[in-house]
């Protein structure tokens, strides 16, 4: 059996770390066993999703690397559900409701005062053809899915063996009074008609998918294996539903975060399993098993993704994809490019970073010495050996003013680093002094 899996997100709004996790495990589990990985626009809600979010969308995955294999758009198959709904209505599963939100309520605080569970009591399901005309007379209803009292069961690749007693469940919607298809409904014909064999989620989905279930073996299909992983919190393990409009995938994108590195974080948060570098989509889905993750909340913190952002591109070349174009845009000049990457490469962040390094090997870095050493950093570039300076100028120079001034340690090359470069920490001095065009001039 070719495994199909799918990420449905809806167009209304961006892409976000939450979103992320379940798109990437539907991926891995695809690319590991060689399947299908389909992404499926939820937009049959026409007053939210727009042309731009969808884009948006799929803009997000394509950085990423998350290839689609199949793009889907629900909105383009409103005749199947159409013809779902019709199965289900001429086998007595899906009937006609008339309850206002206000009624719904009212019955909903009585049950809850009464100490019972606030499920819907199928009034409707009791009207007989007059009542139902008398209230179609008054506007159109909604239709709900009749579940079958009993418990409901399956074994979640996450969460392991799982029971819902359905008696404990409102009868879903799954039609609205204007002819809106709800997610509920819709994403079962999907999954059934696309043959999707693995459906990961999060863990708030447990309750529809017991419900989910239900309707796809009323239409004659066998449902596929479930997995729900657990949500995201904050550092401090708050909710991060207040924080989720600052952790979209572009404004992670926007402050410099790289891809593998957000992507390295995602495939083992919340695993049994260190999170650790990765170079590659392959490396993580030949790695990736479901189960190794665990049903507790994850605590997802942004300052996590520095040291992987850092590794990735430490072990970049200056010919990559995302460095080669940089360099250019800087104007780096070719034959320094190699030797520019190298010397930066550990020491970065963030790529935006090289701007200000290469400003400082151009131009020449701000005055920046202390009161007390200037006499010294005069001193010391006075002695400074003829160019070109290859790699060993550093090391030259450091032991002539050491011989000359006395000066040892860090007493020595601090000041003489901040004199050049302007700052107090960066790259070896060895490899940079080289690339510096413009040196700062004796206070």
């Amino acid at each position: 059996m070719s495994v199909v899996t799918r990420f449905a997100p809806s167009p209304t709004g961006h892409l976000h770390v939450g979103n992320l996790r379940t798109a990437l495990m539907n991926f891995l589990i695809a690319r590991k066993a060689g399947g299908t990985f389909i992404l499926r626009l939820d937009d049959t809600d026409g007053g939210r999703s727009t042309a731009a979010f969808a884009a948006a969308i799929e803009e997000d995955l394509d950085w990423l690397g998350l290839r689609r294999d199949r793009l889907e758009r629900q909105s383009a198959r409103l005749d199947r559900y159409a013809a779902a709904a019709a199965r289900l209505r001429q086998s007595g599963r899906l009937y006609e409701c008339f309850e206002s939100p206000a009624e719904l309520d009212l019955k909903r605080k009585k049950l809850l005062s009464m100490g019972r569970p606030p499920v819907y009591d199928r009034a409707s399901l009791a009207l007989d053809d007059a009542g139902r005309a008398a209230r179609r007379a008054q506007g159109p209803g909604y239709w709900r899915f009749l579940l079958d009292r009993e418990r409901i069961e399956w074994t979640d690749g996450v969460l392991g063996p799982l029971t819902i007693d359905s008696g404990s469940i409102s009868d879903p919607v799954l039609i609205r009074a204007d002819g809106q298809v709800l997610y509920t409904f819709a994403s079962v014909v999907d999954d059934i008609e696309m043959g999707v064999t693995h459906i990961v989620r999060g863990a708030d989905h447990v309750t529809n998918t017991a419900t989910q279930i239900q309707i796809m073996r009323a239409l004659g299909a066998t449902p596929p294996a479930f997995a729900h992983h657990s949500l995201l919190t904050g550092a401090g393990g708050e909710a991060l539903s207040k924080r989720l409009g600052t952790l979209s995938l572009r404004d992670l994108r926007a402050r410099g975060v790289e891809p593998m590195a957000l992507l390295a974080l995602m495939a083992r948060l919340g695993s049994s399993r260190p999170v650790e570098p990765a170079r590659s989509l392959r490396e993580l889905a030949d790695g990736f098993d479901l189960a190794t993750f665990g049903a507790a909340p994850t605590r997802f913190d942004p300052e996590d993704l520095w040291p992987l952002n850092r590794a990735w591109l430490a072990g970049l070349d200056d010919g990559h994809d995302a460095v080669a174009p940089r360099l250019a845009a800087l104007g780096v000049p070719a034959e320094l490019r190699a030797a520019f990457w190298a010397a930066l490469r550990a020491n970065l962040s963030r790529l935006d970073e090289l701007g200000a390094w290469w400003a400082i090997c151009r131009d020449g870095a701000a005055g920046a010495v202390a009161p007390e050493d200037r006499a010294f950093v005069a001193s010391a570039l006075a002695l400074l050996p003829p160019r070109p300076w290859g790699p060993l100028a550093w090391a030259e120079w450091t032991d002539r003013v050491k011989a000359a001034t006395g000066r040892k340690g860090r007493a020595l090359h601090a000041p003489l680093r901040l004199a050049l470069t302007g700052r107090a920490s960066g790259p070896e001095m060895a490899a940079l002094m080289p690339l510096l065009q413009r040196l700062p001039q004796p206070a």
